[in-house]
């Protein structure tokens, strides 16, 4: 895990000046066929073969649970150095949620389970929970990340100050994330905190390790 930062975060770090698309060759270009959209500060491979999404950071809301890979505790957020920005999303360990920071205050995409909890597969049977799942926290190899390590793509990347793991600093562009269609039937295996753009439903999906949740506001 320690390897993949360092390496992610070099290759993230030698673009950061510029527009970065992951798993395409570009930037989706405007009606020209040329110019590179001017709105988008970081995309990801979406084609309609397309069955993987993006995994947010692990952290917990609640200090000293769970005990997590990175033992550092600010402002009562394990693993989260410094001031937390609107803005910042994360996976919740302590509650198996994914949030993001809204306002000052943390805002819920994950929804309300409630137990027992009845969902289709991909060949249309029933799937019965009495509970979470556990979260295998070996993906995170125990290990603490680098206090340093940050990706930082846009405007000022290189002297920007943001707490966070991948930073988008331009104030006129956005990221665009994987476009799945029904993550929940294609995308197999998906990890906790897994967050994707679903075609089908037009809505974002999001997956806390049991279930996928659609949001839409």
């Amino acid at each position: 895990m320690k390897k993949i930062t360092i390496i992610f975060t070099i290759l993230i770090t030698s673009l950061s000046i510029a527009q970065v698309a992951i798993g395409k060759n570009g930037i989706t270009k405007l009606s020209d066929g040329v110019t590179p959209n001017p709105s988008i500060s970081l995309e990801f491979y979406d084609a309609a073969d397309n069955a993987k999404g993006i995994v947010v950071p692990w952290v917990s809301t609640v200090a000293d649970n769970p005990v997590i890979y990175n033992a550092t505790t600010r402002a009562g957020y394990r693993g989260m150095q410094g001031a937390i920005v609107d803005g910042t999303i994360i996976f919740d360990l302590s509650d198996k949620k994914m949030k993001y920071m809204k306002d000052g205050s943390w805002f819920d995409l994950t929804g309300n389970i409630v137990f027992p909890l009845t969902v289709k597969d991909s060949s249309n049977n029933d799937i019965t929970f009495t509970a979470f799942n556990t979260i295998d926290s070996s993906l995170q190899d125990n290990k603490k990340e680098q206090e340093n390590a940050k990706a930082a793509i846009g405007i000022n990347s290189a002297t920007d100050t943001t707490t966070g793991i991948l930073v988008l600093t331009d104030t006129d562009k956005a990221m665009v994330l994987p476009k799945v269609a029904s993550p929940h039937l294609n995308i197999i295996n998906p990890s906790a905190g897994m967050m994707v753009y679903d075609t089908t439903a037009k809505q974002l999906a999001v997956y806390n390790g049991t279930v996928w949740s659609f949001w839409k506001p």
